[in-house]
């Protein structure tokens, strides 16, 4: 079997075990293997002097609902940490927080997924991107989702285009994380005495992490750390979240880390009347189900 000796190992992993499956007759599970194949970029090419990799970066991707996009979430973990972003808009953001990421890796292997609602070509993003073409009007939370099933790290790391890394970001987050009473961390925490007011707190301890980067580990993720797919406006779907998961009995934790925080492009191009009547019906679906849960903030818990 030749291989194209610029794909990345995964691609040429599955390739391999393609094969075995061929050679085993097993057709249903090459027939799978190749489309897994085929979503991290390259094609196979069966031929009569064995079978190839061609990358397939030329043909548009199909953009496709959020739901049909396959979970890997039940196979082991094969990075260390996934870093997950969703496009709406401005994917130049998203290109330049992918790529300080890139600086501090550090020797990890990091998995990049974005989930782009838009018809921006995959490879503004850089190399070895996993990118899911998904069609137009998904809601915010749908696509995080998608993002989050292809999750092969140890960690998944959810992001917004505005923050750049300046640092050693994952160590402090894979520390905070090794607590298993811990089941979101990150930079920016908010908390609140009435449910109703949210403001911001240095923690160690919060009420909720800010969706602009909240850390989960992978099984915990594959639990409860999924976003309520009413939330197709991305705010007050972070609260939510970390209160089921302080309900599931986790907490949620600000981890200082090294990174910048720039302009959020879909809050400051939202128009104040709309992003006020967005931002009141996602609150009200959090109050939906959190409306008197008043035992699970973390004032009324220190003692």
């Amino acid at each position: 079997m030749s291989n194209h000796e610029d794909a990345p190992q995964e691609v040429r992993d599955l390739a391999e075990e393609r094969a075995r499956a061929r050679a085993e007759r097993d057709f249903a599970r090459a027939d799978a293997l190749r489309d897994r194949i085929a979503e991290l970029g390259y094609r196979v090419v069966d031929g009569p002097e064995g079978t190839a990799l061609e990358p397939a970066q030329a043909e548009a991707p199909r953009r496709r609902p959020a739901r049909e996009v396959p979970s890997v979430l039940a196979e082991p973990a094969t990075a260390d940490v996934s870093l997950h972003w969703v496009v709406e808009g401005w994917p130049e953001d998203v290109a330049r927080a992918v790529a300080s990421f890139r600086r501090v890796e550090d020797g990890r292997d990091v998995q990049y997924v974005v989930a782009d609602a838009t018809e921006t070509d995959p490879a503004a993003y850089g190399e070895d991107v996993e990118v899911i073409a998904l069609e137009d009007g998904t809601g915010w939370a749908a696509a995080s989702n998608a993002g989050l099933r292809r999750s092969r790290g140890r960690v998944a790391v959810a992001l917004d285009g505005s923050v750049e890394a300046t640092g050693d970001v994952f160590g402090p987050l894979e520390a905070a994380l090794g607590d298993p009473t811990v089941g979101v961390c990150g930079p920016f925490g908010i908390s609140t005495e009435d449910l109703r007011d949210f403001h911001e707190s240095p923690g160690p301890e919060v009420d909720a992490v800010e969706g602009y980067l909240m850390a989960f580990r992978r099984e915990v993720l594959a639990e409860t750390a999924t976003f309520d797919e009413r939330f197709r406006w991305y705010r007050i779907a972070d609260i939510e979240l970390c209160f089921r998961l302080k309900d599931a009995g986790y907490r949620a934790l600000v981890v200082d880390l090294p990174v910048t925080r720039h302009e959020h492009r879909m809050w400051n191009t939202t128009p104040p009347e709309e992003r006020e009547r967005l931002s009141k019906r996602n609150f009200n679906t959090f109050l939906e189900r959190f409306r008197g849960r008043s035992d699970l903030l973390v004032a009324n818990r220190r003692t």
